[in-house]
């Protein structure tokens, strides 16, 4: 009767030991590449931000490239909001690969806004401001995105 409780011992013990290696296996061999997949697509995700950001700066540049002699905005004023907006698309791009390809909805959001307000309007100092209220919407939107 003993030996049959030391041998049922034994054999959980020995049960007990193959799981934990079994675990320790399974972290030696499947853990770190699990990990760094995972890893990856965290930076992946974070690179997808940076790249949307900057296209939407870049549309924005394109948008105000526009026939602006409505416009009655202060020139020096308006120039220095491209300046930066060149310069935060110049700097965001070093952040990301040039692999992919721009979001072709972002893109066609601009164009359209370009089609259905400044063409449409005749680019008149109206459909100017239209454009100059969404697009400070959009880098609001921007703003509130970083801080996520």
């Amino acid at each position: 009767m003993y030996t049959m409780q030391s041998w049922t011992c034994f054999f959980q013990f020995i049960c007990s030991m193959q799981s934990v290696c079994h675990c320790c296996d399974w972290i030696q061999h499947h853990y770190g590449h699990l990990s760094s997949e995972y890893l990856s697509l965290l930076d992946q995700m974070f690179e997808d931000q940076v790249r949307f950001r900057n296209e939407t700066i870049y549309q924005i540049t394109k948008l105000f490239d526009g026939n602006m002699k409505s416009v009655t905005w202060d020139k020096k004023k308006r120039d220095d909001f491209l300046n930066i907006l060149e310069r935060q698309f110049e700097n965001l791009k070093s952040c990301v690969s040039p692999a992919k390809k721009p979001e072709r909805r972002l893109k066609r959001y601009f164009k359209e806004l370009n089609r259905k307000v400044l063409r449409k309007m005749n680019y008149s100092a109206q459909a100017w401001e239209l454009i100059r209220k969404e697009t400070k919407r959009h880098l609001q939107r921007l703003d509130i995105f970083k801080a996520n």
